[in-house]
Parts: structure tokens; sequence; C-alpha cells
């Protein structure tokens, strides 16, 4: 795999799909002070504040605090979902490294893993085994 970080613009790609999040409920906590969190894709760090989200395979991964309070609502005590959004996906063949995260940490994705483009420049990498669980494909 290159150094080079890939980001591309997956509105503009003819293999992605768009996407939409499952209403799915997640934990939630919010962190005392900054730390890092071990993703199943690799390790991002986070700002005290931040939402903790722990998904259905008990993964974790950070969401800035205003992020969070724009895109979760609230079902329970501790317990939220991401309001559906699109998104944009593309199946990788091949390695890729992107950044992610409000502190611009790097992820690696493998091949059969998701990146996902939520929005202009903002990536993540999805499991295979976590993007069949939560993630729908939207008709073109």
């Amino acid at each position: 795999m290159s150094d080079e970080l890939s980001m591309p613009d997956l509105t503009r790609d003819t293999e992605a799909r768009r996407v939409i999040k499952r209403p799915v409920p997640v934990t939630v906590r919010f962190a005392d002070s900054d730390g890092t969190c071990e993703t199943l894709e690799g390790p991002v760090r986070f700002r005290a504040g931040d939402a903790i989200v722990t998904g259905t395979l008990n993964e974790e991964w950070p969401v800035s605090r205003d992020r969070f309070e724009e895109t979760y609502e609230r079902v329970a005590e501790g317990v939220y979902r991401k309001r559906p959004v699109v998104a944009y996906a593309l199946l990788l063949k091949s390695p890729v490294r992107v950044l992610v995260g409000a502190q611009s940490d790097v992820l690696e994705g493998q091949p059969g893993d998701w990146l996902i483009q939520y929005d202009e420049g903002e990536y993540g990498i999805v499991d295979a085994e976590v993007f069949a669980r939560v993630y729908d494909v939207v008709q073109q």
C-alpha cells in the first residue's frame, strides 16, 4: 500500500452506490477526556465531549460532538440512531488510506471493506459485515 491518501469524489464514481444507514439503535457515551478509540479499521482520536458510539458488533468509533448533534437523534437514555442521510459507498478492490474524524486520522481500508463518503471531504471505512448489517442501497 502506498503512503498516498485517497480522497475520491464518490458522487462522480460510476461504481459507487448511493446508500442510507438504517435507523439501527446504538449506544453512546460521551468522552470525559481526550483519547483514542480503537475502531475496527484503526485508531481514531477524539476530544473530551465527543460521542463514542458502539455499533451492532460492539465496534466503537468516535464522532465529534458537533457532528453527532447534527446527525444523531436520541431514542432513550444512552441510545441514539443516525438520522437518515444519503451517502456514497464504494466496495474496495485494493487497499486505500483516507483521512477521517475531526482529528484527521488516517484509516486504512482493505479489499472487501467499504469506503463511505458522507459529505464533501468527509469519509469513513466500514467493515463488510458492519456494512451489510446497517446500510441499504438507495435506488439510483
